[in-house]
């Protein structure tokens, strides 16, 4: 994945966790997956996007 390690890729998470903290990582989590969701649905030409 983009030429990164298992080193760096633990790098980068503690780092997020000292600017967000780890009470915010489920909340930045959950807003990632629906993101790349709603990308997908619209790179595959779906028109509406459901809100739950």
């Amino acid at each position: 994945m983009f030429g990164l390690g298992m080193s760096e890729l633990m790098i980068i998470l503690v780092i997020v966790m000292v600017i967000f903290g780890a009470g915010k990582l489920p909340e930045l989590g959950g807003a990632l997956g629906k993101g790349i969701k709603n990308f997908r649905q619209a790179a595959d030409g779906k028109d509406e996007i459901e809100i739950r």
